[in-house]
């Protein structure tokens, strides 16, 4: 391969659909993340962002598990993808074959995906109709269902509404780290009496 070909590759190219390079990002990707990658998660993350092409990637996962690079089992009933030693290996010897910029965006949307369902799995958002708008009812609580934090918002209609749970979603422990460090800081209003007399 040409050592200068990754210099020509960039971020917004066409998806990956060499068979071969398919499988060994996919073996890279599991074996980086190290956690279990349900069947309709691994394909969300490899083709949402249109890194590899979904047909490209049923046909490499099924070659996968037909040579036992990975298997598909079942902890508590739940279908689970699980790397085999011979697809470690391809993730470790073979990387290389596969541009860097397709190993960094299949990293990031498999990053971006679980912090997504985490914050799903805590973060929890009702709307409620009023006679004018509409409030927006958050609750954060962490793992052990421990509320977090209560926010209510008015907002004037529901595409507003929808922008914001959006923006709390994406981040919503900055938020609240922020909200905190307001009101720790927030300090006693005490006016200017200087410039009330010269007003």
């Amino acid at each position: 391969m040409d050592s200068n070909f990754e210099k020509y590759v960039t971020p917004n190219m066409l998806n990956l659909t060499d068979i071969y390079a398919v499988k060994v990002l996919i073996c890279y990707f599991l074996n980086q993340i190290n956690r279990p990658v349900s069947p309709k998660q691994l394909t969300e993350i490899a083709t949402g962002d249109g890194i590899i092409n979904y047909f490209f990637f049923m046909e490499a996962v099924s070659s996968m598990l037909e040579t036992n690079m990975m298997t598909l089992e079942y902890p508590n009933g739940v279908p689970q993808y699980v790397l085999q030693e011979k697809g470690k290996r391809c993730a470790i010897e073979f990387k290389q074959i596969v541009p860097q910029s397709f190993r960094d965006r299949i990293m990031s949307a498999g990053l971006q995906f679980f912090t997504r369902l985490k914050n799903e799995n805590t973060v929890k958002f009702e709307l409620e109709k009023k006679k004018i708008g509409y409030m927006l009812h958050c609750t954060c609580h962490d793992n052990n269902e421990i509320v977090l934090m209560k926010l209510s918002l008015f907002v004037p209609d529901e595409e507003q509404a929808a922008l914001m749970e959006k923006k709390i979603m994406d981040n919503p422990s900055e938020l609240y780290s922020k909200v905190v460090d307001y009101v720790l800081e927030n300090e006693e209003y005490v006016p200017d009496y200087d410039d009330s007399v010269n007003d």
